[in-house]
């Protein structure tokens, strides 16, 4: 079924129509040939599945498993060879026995690691170099003495190390979909447990989940996904697949279904489009310009992330320091007004529950500066920002006027100050010459809730819409 659906045109001549591939006739035999669509197939799902498994094991705490099974799974394709060639010679070359014997020694090296972990002597990023080094060069070895072999040749054997995706074969497709398709039901059948083990591993203990299964299960999907993508991208390249997307997906989403769909997406988009470009552009090995892709993508999202990206964080800290310049302003304004009205001005009507009109008050900018010692022109600035915002207004005399909103605002800022203000004072007894700085540090995240918890601790009088200064 999967060789016929290989064999049709249809998804590529639909691609053309809608403009997702170069129509150019040079592009078009390309990607029309049967072994590019093979190798698309294959990386795709591959990628999907590397993005998916690779967001548990980025929240587990050990992305880098994955590297120490890559490498580690050299030396069993080597002994594979040689057992395979004694046995039958001439046959040391069959894909199954060489992916079996690099999956027990990926299997082992995993084992070794955990088991040198254990003992607590040694870090675990050392015990990952030491069995990552130590696997890695027996494999060398054993591919060396193959090489200088009569019977035998290790020509193919070194496309594990660097991978050869346009060597794919349809079996080779159809082994990646069947542990694509394990891959991905384990997954969704265990993504509460996974999710658990993840963030707590002493509550999912404690639920009586087999926190050990679940952990060695979760290693041996990495194994599997590790070893197949041998194929396609090389041992050393392998674990890209598996780290790049999850982190990419970090960026776009807090919440793990999201990101776990984010990191498919973009581990099977790097692949797709990796592959794409190899079979385009001549001299391009699909491995390399595949991890490409994938960091590209990385550093899209490290700028551009809606939820981690820089730009966005940039964007977001300048807003509440804007912002919290533009109340402390607003703050200034009020307390540089408040002592122009008398104590009964200052009393709120229990019936309309309206503060005390400060719209008809000129306000001085050189009052502002000194009651805030900042700078004329950082005052000068937030003054524009709130004229823009609505919160203050520019008179035909033009002199600045507080608007209803403005007023209001700034009440509910002063009123937040003093309150927090008081407390301090009253409870965690910092002294008064202190507290105004100690306030200012804490007035702008106050939430409702929290300021009626105060109100109702302090006992505040209800009539005044702000209390009195403790000043």
């Amino acid at each position: 079924m999967l060789t016929t659906l290989l064999e049709h045109n249809k998804f590529f001549e639909f691609a053309w129509v809608v403009g997702l591939l170069d129509p150019t006739e040079s592009v078009r035999t390309s990607l029309m040939a049967y072994n590019t669509r093979i190798v698309l197939l294959g990386t795709l799902l591959l990628g999907m599945c590397s993005g998916i498994v690779g967001a548990f094991m980025l929240l587990r705490k050990k992305a880098l498993v994955g590297d120490v099974a890559s490498h580690a799974a050299l030396p069993g394709v080597g002994i594979a060879y040689l057992a395979v060639e004694a046995v039958s010679p001439g046959a040391g070359k069959s894909l199954p026995w060489l992916l079996a014997g690099a999956s027990l020694s990926a299997a082992c090296g995993v084992i070794v690691t955990n088991l040198i972990q254990r003992t607590r002597l040694i870090k675990e990023d050392a015990a990952l170099g030491i069995v990552l080094s130590l696997f890695f060069g027996a494999g060398i070895v054993l591919l060396t003495i193959i090489q200088g072999m009569k019977t035998g040749s290790a020509a193919g054997l070194g496309d594990f190390i660097f991978g050869k995706a346009a060597a794919m074969t349809a079996m080779d497709v159809t082994l990646i979909a069947i542990a694509s398709a394990v891959v991905l039901v384990v997954c969704f059948v265990l993504f509460k447990e996974f999710s658990v083990l993840c963030f707590d591993e002493e509550y999912a203990a404690a639920l009586g989940w087999p926190v050990k299964r679940l952990d060695l299960l979760l290693t041996g999907l990495v194994v599997g996904v590790t070893v197949i993508g041998m194929q396609s991208v090389g041992l050393l390249l392998v674990v890209a697949l598996l780290i790049i997307p999850p982190t990419a997906a970090r960026f776009w989403s807090n919440r793990l279904g999201p990101m776990v769909l984010i990191a498919g997406v973009i581990g099977g988009a790097s692949s797709s489009i990796g592959v794409l470009l190899s079979a385009t552009i001549t001299q391009l090995a699909a491995g390399p310009i595949i991890v490409l892709v994938g960091s590209f993508a990385f550093g899209f999202s490290l700028l551009f992330g809606t939820v981690r990206g820089t730009f966005w964080q940039l964007w977001r800290q300048r807003t509440a320091s804007r912002r919290k310049g533009q109340l402390d302003l607003l703050r200034a304004c009020y307390e540089e007004l408040e002592g122009k009205l008398s104590p009964d001005e200052l009393v709120r009507d229990d019936t309309t529950h309206e503060l005390p009109d400060l719209t008809e008050y000129p306000i001085k900018q050189d009052a502002i500066v000194a009651a805030r010692a900042w700078s004329p022109g950082r005052v000068a600035e937030l003054l524009r920002s709130a004229i823009l915002e609505g919160w203050l207004r520019q008179d035909s005399n033009g002199q600045l006027r507080l608007t209803h909103a403005g007023t209001r605002l700034a009440a509910r800022a002063v009123r937040n100050h003093r309150l927090w203000e008081l407390y301090l004072i009253h409870y965690a007894e910092v002294a008064p010459s202190r507290v105004d700085r100690e306030a200012d540090l804490i007035e702008h995240v106050l939430e409702p809730g929290l300021i009626d918890q105060l109100e109702k601790l302090l006992e505040q009088d209800r009539r005044s819409s702000v209390p009195a200064s403790p000043h």
